[in-house]
């Protein structure tokens, strides 16, 4: 369920240009926790797997957009650390990423992104640290 505050913020801010053109499709939105799904289709390496790359632009859309509700409208957030570890191939469907806060503080918010494939088996772990920037004149 996408709560009233993410939509706020989805119509004030869009969505990023690279999420449009993966396909990256938000499910639900609330402080603390993200889900979104991806299509494998068009985003696949040169052997029909569903490209790492993709699947690390997934975690961080997650984080930052989680990071982004907890900081608020005002504030600018930037992903200053990520990393991913690849354990399965997904050469079909959707993928669904479940971003849950591990930590959500005053300047830096860290997630885990769990990314599975259709039958529900992990394909990625994800970590995500984003920053809250100060706010500017």
């Amino acid at each position: 369920m996408i709560n009233e505050e993410f939509l706020k913020f989805y119509k004030e801010r869009g969505s990023g240009a690279l999420d449009q053109k993966l396909g990256i499709v938000i499910t639900e939105a609330e402080i603390g926790r993200v889900v979104a799904t991806m299509p494998v289709e068009g985003n696949t390496q040169p052997l029909g797997l569903l490209h790492g790359g993709a699947s690390v632009v997934l975690a961080e859309s997650l984080g930052s957009i989680g990071t982004s509700l907890h900081a608020g409208p005002t504030r600018k957030v930037v992903g200053v650390d990520i990393n991913a570890t690849h354990h399965k191939s997904a050469i079909s469907g959707l993928v669904t990423g479940v971003a849950t806060a591990i930590s959500l503080g005053k300047t830096l918010c860290s997630w885990e992104i769990i990314i599975s494939n259709d039958k529900g088996e992990r394909t990625c772990t994800a970590r995500i640290t984003c920053l809250i920037l100060a706010e500017r004149n």
